[in-house]
């Protein structure tokens, strides 16, 4: 079975396969403080809610965008699953060619999902990734990674508002607003919020399919937050939230 490991800023999403097919999955709070042993005291648990053994897996990749995590969890590949892992931008072989001013730049996670996307519609995509940041990936007809537009999360503008200001509390934005004017604090945050977020990746997605032209680009979106805001957007054609997952078990499978 294979171990699939995206570590994002806020949260780990993590994925065991068999063969092609996702067997469980969870998503864990990131806590970048974490050392190998509490790693391996929590999947440890997480494992045998689903009896999987350490023993049974047979191979891990990592995507990490935080250093410390990819170091920890190097550590508890190679002592508790006595595995060497794989690595996305270490030692994993990436067959999408990266136009960028500075190709190093491309987090690993983003990377990840443009050839998970390219790989499952084979045409031009625009990959919207809704986590700690908002980013917009691009790539081309070709397969070629573009670039993109990075923007603050929903979680990082909620707790600037409730930080930042006197009045302004924190509040579940997975209750929808009855209409854009709110008539409250709590419904005129989420206006602002849901139909904010929604209106802005319809703005940026339009600006970007002109500069596609003449590739007409499929609009997909995943990350923890994709669910909430895609029902305002119009611009987002399809959910994926296992895209990174996916793209892992993909890198795994063509650098075996």
């Amino acid at each position: 079975m294979l171990l699939a490991v995206d570590v994002g800023n806020t949260h780990m999403v993590i994925g065991i396969y068999q063969g092609r097919e996702i067997r469980c999955h969870w998503r864990v709070k990131t806590d970048k403080g974490n050392t190998v042993d509490e790693i391996a005291a929590i999947f440890h648990g997480l494992f045998a809610m689903e009896e999987i053994l350490f023993n049974e897996i047979s191979a891990i990749i990592i995507s990490s965008v935080v250093p410390a995590m990819q170091s920890a969890w190097s550590l508890f590949a190679r002592q508790y699953l006595h595995l060497d892992p794989l690595l996305v931008g270490r030692n994993v072989t990436v067959d999408m060619p990266v136009l960028l001013d500075n190709p190093q730049e491309v987090g690993a996670d983003r990377l990840v999902n443009s050839i998970a996307g390219f790989d499952q519609y084979a045409a031009a995509l625009i990959i919207a990734d809704f986590g700690t940041a908002i980013t917009l990936d691009c790539v081309s007809a070709k397969g070629e990674y573009l670039g993109g537009v990075i923007a603050p999360g929903l979680s990082i503008s909620l707790e600037a508002l409730a930080n930042r200001t006197a009045k302004l509390p924190q509040i579940d934005i997975s209750i929808p607003p009855a209409k854009t004017i709110g008539t409250n604090t709590g419904d005129a945050i989420r206006s602002g919020i849901l139909f904010g977020y929604g209106g802005m990746i319809d703005g940026l997605v339009s600006r970007i399919k002109k500069e596609l032209l003449p590739d007409i680009p499929k609009v997909i979106a995943t990350g923890g937050m994709a669910g909430l805001i895609a029902p305002y957007s119009e611009a987002i054609e399809a959910v994926d939230p296992m895209l990174t997952l996916k793209g892992l078990q993909l890198l795994h499978e063509r650098n075996r």
